[in-house]
């Protein structure tokens, strides 16, 4: 990367060296011990600190652009994909090691758009920016919404869907027609996830909040009557609900809009470009809506219009 020299002058005020050397010039030794010796000598330290002060500051700066990383995932044969390993129809692990899921396919995807191998590694909730800011991951795909905060730390690609929060609730819950309907009732939040502060923001919405390790624990509380609802994105939901094969469903509450991306380390947007075309081509010949119908048929969730999301733009 360009380095940005700096470059100064020391400044001679009256009554200092340099003026002394003048005024005094008549009687100075002439064979440059008097003071005009002791001007070169100062000019020489000048001299000897621009060259100090440049080399402290390539050398501050070419760790920075050491950080920014200038390798892109374009250059890799086979791509380290961080997924989850415990969400049914999104990303799921199977007793064999091998993983499923709309995620996973996705992934499987566009790295064959890019002519590359993929390797999965399982990525919790709470591990999926660490796992991209350490190196550990080329790419995360695992329910990963684009948000502000997370933008300061990794960039994406995409999105490559749009989902909604929603609420599921028991089959029985007749009574329930749409987010209102549960106000003061119980919903379980899984750590580290934010969709009950999205549920309270509904303005005259409360809740009682019971916490839970992942969605397993959730739906365990769930049909032991613990909890009335559960409440985050519609596609996890939805991968709930056909797991169980029945005795729950969607609300439809379509509380918030929620963009999907894949994460990618900053710095690189070549590859950010490359991974925007294939998304771009996975709508286009019809895979991410037979991805979606593959995964979520059955669910209750609204498969009836699958639309390419705007993406975010590649810096």
């Amino acid at each position: 990367m360009p380095v940005q020299r700096s470059y100064f002058t020391p400044s001679i005020r009256a009554g200092g060296p340099a003026s002394r050397a003048k005024r005094a010039a008549p009687g100075a030794d002439r064979r440059g011990h008097g003071v005009y010796g002791y001007a070169v000598k100062d000019s020489v330290k000048w001299s000897a600190l621009r060259i100090l002060a440049a080399v402290v500051l390539v050398g501050g700066l070419l760790p920075a652009c050491g950080q920014r990383g200038d390798a892109s995932l374009l250059d890799k044969e086979t791509l380290v994909v961080g997924v989850r390993a415990d969400l049914p129809g999104l990303g799921l692990r199977r007793p064999d090691g091998r993983f499923e899921g709309f995620d996973i396919d996705v992934a499987r995807y566009v790295a064959d758009r890019l002519g590359k191998k993929v390797r999965f590694v399982p990525a919790l909730a709470s591990e999926r920016i660490t796992i991209l800011t350490s190196g550990r991951a080329d790419m995360v795909l695992a329910t990963l919404s684009v948000t502000p905060e997370r933008k300061t730390q990794i960039a994406y690609a995409g999105p490559y869907y749009m989902s909604n929060q929603d609420v599921l609730v028991r089959s029985d819950e007749r009574g329930v027609k749409g987010v209102r309907d549960l106000k003061g009732r119980r919903f379980c939040a899984v750590e580290g996830a934010d969709p009950t502060k999205r549920l309270l923001a509904i303005n005259g919405m409360t809740a009682r909040i019971v916490p839970a390790k992942d969605y397993d624990a959730c739906m365990a509380m769930i049909k032991d009557r613990q909890v009335d609802a559960i409440t985050t994105n519609d596609v996890i939901l939805a991968g709930l609900i056909r797991r169980e094969g029945g005795g729950f469903r969607l609300v439809n509450a379509r509380i918030s809009e929620q963009n999907t991306g894949i994460g990618i380390q900053q710095g690189d947007p070549d590859g950010c470009e490359a991974l925007n075309r294939a998304i771009t081509r996975m709508y286009q010949d019809g895979t991410a809506a037979k991805l979606m119908h593959k995964w979520f048929d059955g669910s209750g969730m609204d498969l009836s219009i699958i639309e390419i999301p705007q993406f975010e733009g590649c810096v």
